[in-house]
């Protein structure tokens, strides 16, 4: 049977075992019999797989205009840090739930409800995410996935060994932060064809985000051992993120919006990169994450 605590809920199906925590409704594990592919939240960076919500990145000086009122809003939004509810609980399936609240109405003043639902199969793991807007004024959010995988994903392997091999040709140019905002101009991508060599370099400037993305997925492989493979759904961006300095782990994430531009000083529902969900209607998306060995 799966392991039930308040805090924490496991699921299995074939060899596959998964870990989905209340606190950010995170996912902080994905194993197979031998390998560890999740991001064990070290001193490096101490998160597994935190949900953006409702922005992706960060509002200039963190502050949200809204109505003639500032909200302080922080990088990525407050549901990594909020409890979500457990809805259901099952050997393969679990459902969180988080709510506006009079904390999160402080923060930002917006009805919402954001569902957090994981399915577990022999070949991976399924996580959809359903923002539904409660409220009677047009919902404006972002939201995003930010799950952290090892790398290597084998301690004999060296980073270097290690490349993202996208879906489609990715030949568009990418954007790149200054002090977490969006720098005005694009860049020249660092995709050959469908194929990123990743190194620590990469990511001297912060994430790598394309904001172009023709692919909906993305394989994370060296030339042998275990690999996954990341698919998505409803997701218009993707960032791409390490530290520079040594951190043993890999971001591959599924965005739906980004940082605010550098410039950018108006109200947060003119914000480019936002959803703007009518009320009594919802926005999901998805993404897939597959595991395996070669």
């Amino acid at each position: 049977m799966s392991a039930m605590s308040d805090d924490t809920h496991s699921l299995r199906s074939g060899g596959l075992t998964v870990t989905i925590k209340a606190h950010g409704a995170e996912l902080c594990s994905l194993k197979d019999n031998v390998t560890e592919f999740v991001w064990q939240a070290g001193p490096e960076w101490p998160r597994h797989a935190p949900l953006l919500f409702p922005i992706v990145g960060r509002l200039a000086g963190d502050e949200l205009r809204h109505r003639g009122k500032t909200y302080r809003m922080t990088q990525h939004g407050f549901a990594r840090d909020s409890r979500f509810a457990w809805t259901e609980r099952g050997e393969s399936r679990c459902t969180l739930v988080l709510e506006d609240s009079e904390a999160t109405r402080a923060l930002y003043p917006f009805a919402f409800r954001l569902t957090a639902a994981y399915a577990l199969d022999a070949a991976g793991l399924d996580l959809t995410l359903t923002i539904a807007n409660t409220g009677k004024e047009t919902l404006p959010a972002s939201i995003g996935g930010h799950p952290a995988f090892n790398w290597p994903l084998q301690p004999e392997s060296a980073k270097e060994d290690y490349a993202l091999t996208f879906a489609k040709v990715e030949s568009s140019p990418v954007r790149r932060l200054d002090g977490g905002l969006l720098r005005a101009a694009a860049e020249p991508g660092p995709v050959k064809g469908t194929q990123l060599t990743l190194s620590e370099s990469l990511f001297v400037d912060d994430a790598i985000i394309f904001d172009r993305i023709e692919s909906n997925a993305v394989r994370y492989a060296a030339s042998s051992g275990p690999w996954l493979k990341i698919s998505w759904r409803g997701f218009r961006e993707l960032g791409v993120w390490s530290k520079p300095s040594g951190a043993p782990f890999l971001c591959i994430e599924p965005w739906r919006g980004y940082a605010s531009p550098a410039g950018f000083d108006g109200e947060f529902t003119d914000k480019p990169g936002l959803m703007h969900i009518a009320p009594c209607a919802e926005e999901r998306l998805s993404f897939r994450i597959e595991v395996g060995s070669s």
